[in-house]
């Protein structure tokens, strides 16, 4: 049977595929995780006829040690334990996204708070944060990957408004010791500050953690290998 009404036009077919990823980074748990961001890369750079910019992009990644078997997902769960890896995986994806140009970010620093940042976040995560520290000392992040919810992990990015900055995420946990009589409520009334990530290079080194998110990651996600 004919179709009774003509197609999307191409732009509003990318215009769309482009609203659904940035709401699937948001939100990773809802819309499938990595598996929904893979998806929604394959039809844009399809749209855009440039499908081989994903192979490249994934060679790019094993490289630098942020791409596994069980693509960056696999690679976050050495690193930041609990289901916020999921928040820290997107939050790589975001990195190729914005530098696509196809990332909508709720605000950028200007050059002068981005380097800022950067010359601060290190000395500034040996100590033990928590989620409002995070946003006392350096403002609303760019994207939140996760919810507002204090009572579960999410990333908050900050973005440069050069795209070919790194993105500095900052990885924050909620839940309970393997121990725990419960796994519910959390132990925690907000996030803590987990590991700030960004930069070139290999993927390991990119992490600074918290004093206290070196013990959980140790005692939750076990030692890197």
């Amino acid at each position: 049977m004919p179709l009774s009404s003509p197609l999307a036009a191409a732009d509003e077919i990318h215009a769309y595929l482009i609203g659904q990823l940035n709401l699937a980074l948001r939100r990773p748990g809802i819309l499938g995780n990595e598996a929904a961001l893979r998806m929604l890369l394959d039809h844009l750079l399809f749209v855009e006829g440039q499908p081989e910019a994903w192979t490249e992009q994934q060679r790019a990644w094993e490289v630098c040690g942020a791409w596994s078997s069980a693509g960056v997902t696999g690679a976050f769960r050495d690193f930041i334990p609990g289901l916020s890896y999921e928040y820290g995986m997107a939050s790589v994806y975001a990195e190729f996204v914005y530098d696509r140009g196809w990332l909508r970010p709720d605000r950028v620093l200007t050059a002068h708070e981005y380097r800022a940042l950067r010359e601060r976040v290190r000395p500034w995560v040996g100590e033990d944060r928590v989620w409002a520290d995070v946003i006392d000392e350096f403002g609303a992040p760019s994207v939140l990957f996760g919810g507002t919810n204090p009572l579960y992990g999410k990333t908050l990015g900050f973005l440069s408004e050069d795209p070919k900055q790194p993105v500095v995420s900052f990885h924050l946990w909620n839940g309970s010791a393997p121990d725990a009589e419960s796994s519910w409520p959390p132990e925690h009334e907000e996030p803590i500050l987990l590991a700030v990530r960004f930069g070139g290079g290999a993927f390991r080194t990119a992490f600074t953690f918290t004093p206290e998110g070196e013990r959980l990651r140790l005692k939750l996600a076990g030692p890197v290998a």
